[in-house]
């Protein structure tokens, strides 16, 4: 539409007084703030639907399937092999209560007793350790014994720490009694799934 059209049609229609800057990012702070309370509503549903979606494609694990997911866990979150120190133990951290039982879950499938697995709470020391302990022993349902002395992260002023209040649990410390022969197998495991990976395969995709 040509301006000269519109200015004939809106010459009557007086002209609004012009913002100042701070009223402009007010009004637009305002807007921002009605907008985000709802979009977060709408966005947040969406989420839930996509994940229950993809859950849903899943279904039951089988065994080989808990073996093969387990061993990439562990090769993600595991303590590995060192080298100079020939030293094979499964040893796996962390603060996820899924993942820790999933873990469970794996090592009971691989064969493993409950009663040959340890574990132990790393937390900040700054922590409500004793409800810690409680939930990571609830979590994994194994009796106290079983679990070991906590390990207290000694607290630094300068640290802005993010995971703090009620929800902050800590690390587990999951570790296996006489663990070399399984250590082997998952490394056998892993690597297997990563060699099946396709295209830009790595020869020995384990080290």
């Amino acid at each position: 539409m040509a301006k000269s059209s519109v200015s004939l049609w809106v010459r009557d229609v007086p002209s609004l007084p012009r913002l100042s800057y701070a009223e402009t990012r007010k009004r637009a702070a305002e807007g921002v703030r009605q907008y985000w309370p709802k979009e977060r509503q709408v966005r947040g549903a969406k989420r839930a639907v996509d994940v229950a979606t993809a859950a849903a494609e899943i279904g039951d694990l089988t065994d080989r399937e808990i073996l093969i997911a387990g061993a990439i866990a562990y090769w993600c979150e595991g303590t590995k092999r060192q080298s100079h120190l020939n030293l094979e133990r499964i040893v796996f951290v962390n603060s996820d209560a899924g993942l820790i039982r999933f873990f469970l879950r794996f090592l009971a499938t691989a064969g493993v007793h409950s009663s040959d697995i340890r574990f132990c709470v790393h937390i900040h020391e700054s922590a409500h350790v004793e409800a810690a302990q409680r939930f990571w022993q609830e979590v994994t349902r194994a009796p106290a014994d079983q679990f070991t002395k906590p390990t207290l992260k000694r607290h630094n002023p300068r640290t802005n720490r993010k995971k703090v209040g009620a929800g902050y649990h800590g690390c587990l410390r999951v570790s296996v009694l006489r663990s070399s022969a399984l250590y082997r197998d998952i490394e056998g495991w892993a690597s297997a799934a990563m060699a099946t990976s396709g295209p830009g395969q790595v020869s020995n995709p384990v080290s």
